[in-house]
């Protein structure tokens, strides 16, 4: 078993897993809290922007979803005429140093595929960096008029107009237990000071029995939609699948079981390949055949497309919010940043 998966039945498992752990989450908790009170005495400074700062995070490591909330917020202010500068540290990419601006025609393995997953879905201003701050300004000099940050809310530096926590609705908050001991990168109050949380939830995986306490919580429901040839751009409904003999899958993401089962809904039977999140795709080390037919994320499309073969697709993930919590959403966000002449309305 892989330190992850044994981690992960540490995290998701009875608490009493976790009791060998709990000294070092002590001491994580304490620098948490030395770090609160240097902010909050002045020693360290939060640093503004000059343009609304929109932070789309978790609480949790691993995957829950926050890249498509993320992309999904980034659409509908753009759809409302405002310049959106999306700002990621470029997880999985080999950048260091100064911060930069990611291009459609990037190379994945310098920037992270999540980076690219949003370039290429027509975003006006991409920037990735380890420092957020330096991040968003040089977002703000590309013209970017909003900032909406794909994770970061421990990034305290940064100063944000609103946060909106992002939650695996399978899978919940774990053992509720700070790092190592458990998944979580901050202590559950924290949930109280965001201004929304966002419920991810996927077609026919259970609800982990959890309660958060959020001035808005609303659910998230992620979907399968059409598979996308990665050399021609074919689109094509799941069930034109449904009768290939020998169709794989791979998913090199937070949490793989997710996309696999999706598939499964949509009546496929794959051999999965799970990868672990921001796994490159190498040549001559595939755990497929070269000419299968397989189907896989959107961000493990951007990492591939040069080595892509004509029986290659990518599934494009739909995110559905109901129509009265996605506007009472976009309302919230609209005044607390100052955006309020955007508009609202859904078509």
């Amino acid at each position: 078993m892989s330190l992850d998966a044994r981690l992960q039945s540490v995290w998701y498992g009875p608490a009493w897993r976790s009791l060998p752990l709990w000294p070092l989450a002590l001491l994580y908790r304490m620098i948490l809290a030395l770090r609160a009170l240097a902010y909050r005495s002045g020693l360290l400074r939060v640093e503004h922007v000059g343009v609304p700062v929109i932070v789309v995070g978790n609480l949790t490591v691993g995957g829950t979803g926050k890249t498509p909330v993320a992309a999904w917020l980034a659409r509908q202010l753009e759809a409302r005429g405002r310049r959106v500068g999306v700002v990621l540290r470029g997880y999985g990419g080999s950048h260091r140093g100064a911060p930069r601006v990611v291009t459609p025609a990037d190379d994945p393995r310098v920037t992270g595929d999540e980076a690219l997953v949003h370039a290429r879905r027509g975003v006006h201003t991409v920037v990735i960096g380890a420092d957020r701050v330096a991040a968003a300004r040089l977002a703000v000099e590309q013209g970017a008029e909003v900032v909406v940050c794909d994770d970061g809310l421990q990034h305290v530096r940064l100063a944000r107009d609103y946060e909106i926590a992002v939650i695996d609705g399978a899978r919940g908050l774990g053992n509720r237990w700070l790092l190592p001991a458990g998944p979580l990168r901050e202590p559950v109050r924290e949930l109280e000071s965001v201004h929304a949380v966002v419920v991810t939830e996927r077609g026919g995986e259970g609800r982990a029995d959890f309660a958060v306490r959020s001035p808005m919580l609303l659910r998230a429901q992620f979907a399968l939609g059409d598979a996308v040839n990665l050399l021609t751009g074919e689109r094509r409904p799941l069930a034109g699948f449904a009768q290939a003999t020998d169709l794989h899958a791979i998913a090199g993401i937070g949490h793989p079981e997710a996309f696999f089962r999706g598939l499964l809904e949509h009546g496929l039977v794959v051999k999965a390949h799970a990868l672990p999140d921001h796994a490159p795709l190498v040549a001559g080390a595939l755990p497929f055949p070269a000419d299968a037919i397989v189907l896989m994320t959107e961000k493990d499309a951007v990492k591939c497309r040069q080595l892509a073969r004509p029986g290659w697709w990518w599934v494009d993930l739909e995110v559905s919010i109901g129509r009265a919590e996605a506007a009472a959403l976009l309302t919230s966000v609209l005044e607390r940043t100052g955006l309020t002449g955007a508009g609202v309305s859904f078509g």
